[in-house]
């Protein structure tokens, strides 16, 4: 059995582990209604605030406690980050994603939480602060859906592709090249979102299409990859091949995440 099928079959192990990713949110919402947000810039010249760290923390010592047997990389601590080519599995979060939104304070930022196994995301979590709404799910278990103080959970799956094409797109990084292939696709209507909530928008069948031509790193994606994965959806890089993880480059080449149904049939997927 893979550790994501021991995990998603384990209700107090999964149930712990979302209480986790709440308790991170409830942290983050904690020092966003502060007046100084403690901005850094790191060495890749990309903002960090004192949210990113105390959620790093909380994340970290929660998931080594859950699952000591499983390595956690993060993307604040550069030393985790050293070891995910020598493991097959292991834990792979983004405490924060979007900080960009984290500071210009539109709500648009997530937790994010993936399990790696053999270079896939088998499993992921996304909690989305602002929102109190918590994602999970994966390839071989589907996906869901719950709000905070709920103990409901509703199953959510990606659509057919819909006329006008319905494209979401990065709210700070929609570039010339994504552009250029947003016109390829004839008839569309443009949605633009930040942080890993583009993945979102199509898991719940909101959107078609993500086509991201700019950077990004595998902790970005990740957990909200394997949510798009469960509720049915792909996400390739644009040669068609699977976007995988685990690479000693930590970022992601261009990739294009998708809804229920290919559509290559109908649109040339270019290299750009």
């Amino acid at each position: 059995m893979s550790q994501a099928s021991a995990i998603f079959n384990n209700s107090k192990l999964i149930n712990n582990l979302k209480q986790l990713l709440m308790n991170a949110s409830d942290c983050i919402l904690d020092i966003y209604h502060l007046s100084n947000l403690d901005i850094t810039i790191k060495s890749d010249n990309s903002p960090v605030t004192k949210a990113d760290i105390a959620a790093h923390t909380l994340l970290f010592n929660g998931l080594s406690s859950l699952t000591p047997t499983i390595p956690v990389i993060s993307e604040e601590d550069n030393e985790s980050l050293s070891i995910s080519g020598f493991h097959s599995t292991y834990w792979l979060i983004d405490p924060l994603d979007g900080t960009k939104e984290f500071i210009s304070r539109n709500g648009e930022f997530t937790v994010n939480v993936a399990l790696i196994e053999n270079n896939k995301p088998s499993l992921g979590f996304v909690c989305v602060p602002t929102q109190k709404t918590l994602y999970w799910g994966g390839a071989n278990y589907g996906s869901y859906k719950s709000i905070e103080n709920s103990n409901k959970s509703k199953v959510i799956c990606a659509s057919y592709p819909q006329n006008p094409i319905r494209v979401v797109a990065s709210r700070n990084h929609l570039n010339q090249a994504t552009i250029d292939f947003i016109k390829t696709l004839g008839r569309t209507k443009l949605i633009k979102a930040g942080s890993s909530l583009k993945f979102l928008t199509i898991a719940e069948g909101k959107a078609d299409y993500y086509p991201r031509f700019a950077p990004t790193s595998e902790w970005d994606t990740a957990a909200a990859h394997a949510i798009l994965e469960g509720a049915g959806g792909k996400v390739n890089k644009v040669d068609g091949s699977n976007l995988s993880y685990g690479k000693l480059n930590i970022l992601n080449p261009n990739f294009i995440a998708r809804g229920r149904e290919l559509i290559d049939n109908q649109v040339k997927v270019r290299q750009i």
